[in-house]
This record gives C-alpha cells, structure tokens and sequence, in this order.
C-alpha cells in the first residue's frame, strides 16, 4: 500500500510540474496572441490587462490591405520555398547518405570530411560568395535563386549516413541477388524504410526555410519577392512601429509551424534517435 500510495504521489508530483513548464512554455504565446488583437495604446499601456478589450479584428484586415506590405505574397513565397527545399533537400541528403554508407568508391572519406567541414564554417561567412554567383546567374528577385542554396543540407546528409549505417546489410545483398543495382536497392529496399526519417529531417528542413531571414533579405530585393520573415520586419523599423499588425502577423506566420510541429513531433524525436552518431 505503501509503494503504491509513492508511486501515485510521484506520478501525480511529474504531473503538476509538467503542466507548470508546459503553462510556462505557452507564456509566449499568450502574450502573442493577447496583443495580436489590440490597439497600440493597450499594447504599450503601462498597466497589465489580461484579456485586450475588445477582439480588434481590424489588425488582421489591415495586414493583408497595405500595399506597400504584401503580407499575402510573402506568405505564399514562404510556402513555395518551404514545400519544395524541405522535400528536394531531403531526397538528396538521402541519397547522398546511401553513398557515403554503402557505396565503396575512391575519395568517399575525402567527401564526407569536405561535407562535415561545411559544418563549421559560419554561414555568414559564405553569404557574400555565394549572393555574387547567384547574382551573376541572375538570381535576384527570383524564386529559384531564393530556394537553390538551400537545397544541400549537410546536417541531413550526416544523419542520413549514421542512419544507413546501422541498416541491416543482409536485406541489402538479399536484393542485390535478385538482380538490383544500388539505385534499386535504394529505390525499393532503403527509401521505404527510410520514412521516419524523411519524415523527421524534412520537417526539420521545411520549419528552417520557413524561418530563414538573412540569405531572403539579401537576394529578394524587390517587395514581391519577400518572405514572410522579411514582411515582419518592415513592421518594426527606425522610421516606423506598428505593433499591433507586426503581433498580428507574427500570429499569422507561426501558424504553418505549429501544425508542421503537431503533425511531425513524433517523427522528429524517432528520426533524431534512430539516426545515431556512427563513424
């Protein structure tokens, strides 16, 4: 009786602090959407108010009105940039992991120290390069020269290889004796068993191309080439401040990763555990 009187106390204890870091964690979000329906004068009111006084719906109209912000074809460009780097980056980090695991060639050890030390190189570093060759190709302001260097994913292409590596190679040979080459026994045997972590690394990669800022500011120039980071941004500059629609579309523009979030949250912890850290 005694144990089973700790255990319940000791269940009942993990849940109390579970729920206080979870109302902790959801702090932010509150506050978000609590200013996401005010005026600026309750924004910036020196006195706390729990609740806005009235659901000022105009912040959201005026969001999508204005524009000199087009906050509808930035949303649209973010998801163009999403849909296609999260599943075309991860097809090729993959296939890229099958070879550097698998695939016995010369250099392959050269390759993949040349792809682990693109890990430690600052990406700031490669921005002013890489803006002058997608420049001098005609890049700028442009849909393809905003996703292009996204699409190599070096971080994928480790896991990728770690995640091969402890594939069983029996099921591998099995295949090979019946005939297939390494792209059929990738195509057949490895990508269908590859799913949870496709399905991980993709969600991964398409809440970073969601969320990149600095590479959108500085190749999409003109407004109809924004992302929805750089959207928010002209909200808050040293000319103008506009609170309540920067709230707004902030509430806006997170929506996608939530939903990507509670879709994928399962698949991004398996991915995580079964890639591993093989050398």
């Amino acid at each position: 009786m005694n144990r089973f009187r700790g255990s319940v106390l000791g269940s009942a204890a993990t849940y109390v602090v579970l729920c206080l870091l979870a109302a902790i964690f959801l702090i932010p979000f509150y506050v978000l959407l609590r200013n996401a329906f005010m005026t600026t004068p309750e924004i910036i009111a020196t006195d706390w108010h729990w609740l806005p006084s009235s659901l000022n719906w105009d912040n959201f109209t005026a969001l999508f009105d204005n524009p000199e912000r087009p906050f509808g074809r930035s949303l649209v460009n973010s998801l163009l940039i999403a849909v296609i780097t999260a599943p075309v980056s991860t097809l090729l980090a993959s296939m890229a992991g099958y070879a550097l695991a698998r695939i016995a060639v010369p250099g392959r050890a050269v390759v993949l120290a040349l792809i682990v030390g693109t890990l430690m190189i600052p990406q700031a570093v490669t921005f002013l390069p890489t803006f002058v060759v997608v420049g001098s190709m005609g890049g700028v302001n442009t849909m393809w020269g905003l996703i292009a260097p996204g699409v190599f994913n070096a971080f994928a292409v480790i896991l990728f290889r770690s995640f091969y590596l402890s594939f069983p190679a029996e099921i591998e040979e099995a295949g090979r004796l019946d005939g297939l080459s390494y792209l059929g026994v990738y195509g057949r045997i490895i990508l269908p068993n590859s799913v949870t972590m496709i399905a991980s690394l993709g969600a991964l990669s398409f809440i970073e191309a969601w969320n990149s800022f600095l590479w959108p500011l500085m190749i999409g120039q003109d407004p109809n080439s924004w992302t929805v980071q750089i959207a928010l941004s002209s909200f808050l500059t040293s000319q103008t401040v506009n609170l309540p629609e920067l709230f707004a579309g902030t509430a806006v523009a997170i929506l996608p990763l939530v939903v990507m979030f509670l879709v994928a949250q399962r698949h991004i912890v398996q991915g995580i555990a079964m890639s591993g850290l093989k050398s």
